[in-house]
Order: C-alpha cells, then sequence, then structure tokens
C-alpha cells in the first residue's frame, strides 16, 4: 500500500493519497482545491487516481473532489447521512457512491469501512482503513476528517455562528459525545488521520502533531476524557474561536458543487490609471507585501493582508465573493497567491499590478509606535485604542481603556468607534493590527498608528494590565 499525506499550511488542512500498489489504484481522501498535488504525485509513483472521498461537507476550503472527477474520472464517495439540508447537490454531474454508517467500499485491495460520526455536521462519517493487500484484515487507521483531532475534537457550533442554525451548537455537541463512543470503542493501536492541524479555526486547541493514535488520544485529548454529557457539552462550546465569514459560503459552494477551477492567465496592469479604473468600479485593491513595506506607503483604499500562513484565513474574512479582486503583487507571487485564495473559492482575481507601479504617483502611510509612546497616548483623548483580537485571547487580559473589536468584524462595527480621533490599533503581536490599520484608511479613518508588538510587548515591558472581572 502507498500513503502519502499532503498538507496546507494556509489552512492547516490535511488530505491524504492512498494507492494499491498491485492494482496501481489510488484515492484522495478530503482533496482540497489544489488536485495538480494529488495528480503529480500519483503519477510519480505509477498511480492513476480513481476516487475520491469526502468526509463532509467542508466549510473552510472548496473541495477537490469534483475536480478529480472532470480530470482523472475519479469516483466520489460521498456521505448520504444527515437530513435533506446536508446532500451533495451535483451528484449528476460525477461518478458517484452514497456511503452510510456500515458501507465498505474499496481500492484495489485497500479497503474502507464508514463510520458516522455527527457532531462537527450532521453528514460527517470517517472511514476505517484496512490494508487487505497485505494479507490482514486487521484496521490500520482511520480518517477522522473534523470529527476526532490530534488532542482536540471537531467544534459543533459552525452551523449556528456561521451559517444561522439555531440551536445546532448544543445539538451538535451532544452528537458529538455519542460519536466519541464509538471512537473509543476502535482499537488503541489505530492510526488517526484527520483533516486539520494547528492554526485551523475547526477546532479551539488543535494539536500541531500531524497524526496520533486512538489509545494515545484516549490517554491525552481532554474530550475523550470526560465521562459526563452536560460538563462535556459545556467544555466543548466554551471559547471556541469566531469563525471566519467565509465559512458559511463554503458550505453552500460544496454543496451545490464548486466551479472547475479556471486556468486563464492573470493579466497585468501596466498604469496607474488602469488600477484607479477598477477601483472606480469596485474591485477589491489586495495588497499582498509585508506590512512594513505597507505601512511606508501603500496605494489609499488597499486593504493589506501580507501572504503569509494566515492570508487565505484572512482573505475570506474581508473580500466579498460577488466582489473582483485586483492584486498589487510582484509577478512571481501571483500564481501562487492565485491558488491560495481558489482554496476558498475567491476566483474572482481579474488582473494584477506591480507595486513599483501601484505606487508611482500619490500615496498614504501609517507609522508604528511602541508601548511607552502608548502608555503618553492612553492619558490624551484625542487617541482611542481598538483592541482586534479575538474573544479568548481578550478574556486573558487587556490594555485598559481599549475597545475590543475583533479583526474580522471590524469592517463591520466601524460606526461603533468614537469620531474625530487619531486611532492606535493593537493585537497579540502587531500583525493582525497591521491589517486592522489598513482596513481604516481603506474605509476613510486616516489617522491611525499601529502598536508595534502588541499585546505581548505591553506585558513584557511590565505595563499594567485589566481582566474582567
Amino acid at each position: 500500500m502507498l500513503f502519502r499525506s499532503f498538507s496546507d499550511e494556509q489552512l492547516a488542512h490535511m488530505s491524504y493519497l492512498v494507492g494499491c500498489q498491485r492494482t496501481g489504484e489510488a484515492i484522495v481522501i478530503d482533496p482540497g482545491r489544489n488536485v495538480d498535488q494529488y495528480i503529480d504525485t500519483a503519477k510519480k509513483e505509477g498511480m492513476r487516481i480513481v476516487a475520491a472521498a469526502e468526509t463532509h461537507i467542508h466549510a473552510d476550503f472548496v473541495s477537490g473532489a469534483k475536480e478529480l472527477a472532470k480530470r482523472c474520472g475519479a469516483k466520489l464517495y460521498l456521505s448520504d447521512e444527515g437530513d435533506e439540508n446536508w446532500k451533495y447537490q451535483y451528484l449528476d454531474e460525477v461518478n458517484h457512491e452514497l456511503v452510510r454508517e456500515g458501507s465498505v467500499f474499496t481500492v484495489g485491495n485497500v479497503e474502507f469501512k464508514v463510520l458516522h460520526t455527527p457532531g462537527h455536521t450532521p453528514e460527517h462519517v470517517s472511514f476505517i482503513l484496512i490494508d487487505r493487500g497485505s494479507g490482514t484484515t486487521e484496521p490500520m487507521g482511520i480518517f477522522t476528517g473534523d470529527f476526532v483531532f490530534v488532542g482536540d475534537v471537531g467544534r459543533p457550533d459552525l452551523l449556528e455562528k456561521a451559517a444561522g442554525i439555531s440551536g445546532a451548537a448544543d445539538i451538535g455537541a451532544r452528537q458529538m459525545f455519542q460519536s466519541l463512543k464509538k471512537f473509543k470503542a476502535l482499537p488503541d493501536y489505530l492510526k488517526v488521520w484527520p483533516a486539520h492541524g494547528a492554526g485551523s479555526a475547526c477546532g479551539k486547541a488543535l494539536g500541531a502533531v500531524p497524526s496520533s493514535t486512538v489509545g494515545y488520544e484516549k490517554r491525552t485529548n481532554w474530550a475523550l476524557k470526560i465521562e459526563d454529557e452536560e460538563e462535556f457539552v459545556k467544555r466543548l462550546l466554551a471559547g471556541q474561536p469566531e469563525p471566519p465569514k467565509y465559512f458559511a459560503m463554503m458550505k453552500q459552494v460544496n454543496k451545490v458543487g464548486p466551479e472547475y477551477l479556471n486556468e486563464e492567465e492573470v493579466p497585468v496592469l501596466s498604469t496607474r490609471k488602469q488600477l484607479d479604473e477598477y477601483q472606480a468600479n469596485g474591485a477589491f485593491i489586495l495588497d499582498v507585501r509585508p506590512p512594513q513595506e505597507f505601512a511606508n506607503a501603500h496605494y489609499a483604499g488597499s486593504i493589506n493582508i501580507p501572504f503569509n500562513k494566515s492570508f487565505t484565513n484572512w482573505a475570506g474574512w474581508f473580500i466579498n465573493y460577488d466582489q473582483d479582486i485586483v492584486l498589487i503583487a510582484s509577478q512571481e507571487d501571483v500564481q501562487a497567491i492565485r491558488k491560495a485564495l481558489a482554496y476558498i473559492g475567491l476566483d474572482r482575481i481579474v488582473a494584477y499590478i506591480e507595486p513599483v507601479v501601484a505606487l508611482s504617483g500619490e500615496v498614504e502611510r501609517y507609522e508604528e509606535i511602541d508601548v511607552q509612546q502608548l502608555r503618553q497616548y492612553l492619558q490624551d483623548e484625542h487617541y482611542h485604542l481598538i483592541d482586534v483580537r479575538n474573544q479568548a485571547e481578550w478574556d486573558e487580559g487587556y490594555i485598559e481603556g481599549a475597545q475590543h473589536i475583533m479583526l474580522g468584524t471590524l469592517v463591520d462595527r466601524l460606526n461603533e468607534i468614537p469620531e474625530g480621533k487619531t486611532y492606535i490599533v493593537q493585537c497579540q503581536s502587531g500583525a493582525r493590527s497591521a491589517i486592522g490599520a489598513s482596513i481604516l484608511q481603506a474605509k476613510g479613518v486616516k489617522q491611525v498608528l499601529n502598536l508595534k508588538g502588541g499585546y505581548l510587548a505591553w506585558v513584557q515591558a511590565k505595563l499594567p494590565i485589566a481582566r474582567k472581572a
């Protein structure tokens, strides 16, 4: 048997290629939209991809299953669990088989048994792998999707927070409690291959180790140690991070079937006037340069989301799916940026412009200050501090006088900011606040400062902090 894992660092997404070396057939589990990585690996190993399987309708990235069906003729194994709200709607376009609790399917001599494991979502299933080609009937491992992670379990509140389904969080938590009983009954030696690792918003305490075992999770995973259902529900729902705005869209996209990838080249703009025209027509001007470069000089109205590990997540918070996108980026980065945005369905990149061209005319800038300067400014009523960290960080402690507006909600809450001030933006380390500073300026709030080093620098300087009573 051939086994390969794939990790997308920007979304902490894990996917897997499993192949039968006797027959040369392979399957991809929970594929992301960048299917070239699976196709290239299969080709290199002398395999052909004949199938793809999904543990559930994903909310945090665009599935690559439909793309694999088109490009490789892959048969799709998809969940038939859950009610009518959790059924795939593009099945007439692809070769498929719907699976439920107890279903079994094979790819070559590799067998997969299906467990229904609701909690994260109602239709969620997991796949137990048996390598019958090796002559064994014992299972090797389980693909748990967003059910069990290393050190955590899938959050049950997304349907309520991101999709607006009232009461879904409590129901999902109780389903998760029951599903974990199935997991605990599995052999301790089984490998656990989840769909996400540390950095994903699909849980609150995911481990950085990419895989585990059932036995290890029984001993160390907090969620598997709790025997009382009420205590489990309370702890599971407490402290879950804010779900990115794009999650609701991803559920819909993956349910109805994503568009096939656009392979056309992104056109380059040769003049700043062309950029002005796109902006006048409502395009999202996305500057992906490092924060310091953006702070020193940027095109008015552009928003800075640096092209790093957090790029895709924050892009999903701020860019609307019906909005054209123009990149301020170097040519060598455009294709990688395009793939990262396509991973969450942001396909409307209509052009890019080199930074030197975009900055050839009048520019804007903002300054950074240190914590000692902040301490002085907080005594002056003309300055106003905005803390853009998430709720859990705020609850741990904050700078007295700060207004808490989580970064992802900043655009929608501008009316809550007092007028006529100079605004200091602060996060944990200074990275998210740089994005926040760019948002404020793009939305017409020009007097902006960014706190260098953020809350951590304030704490390290042993300056006073406040906590909720």
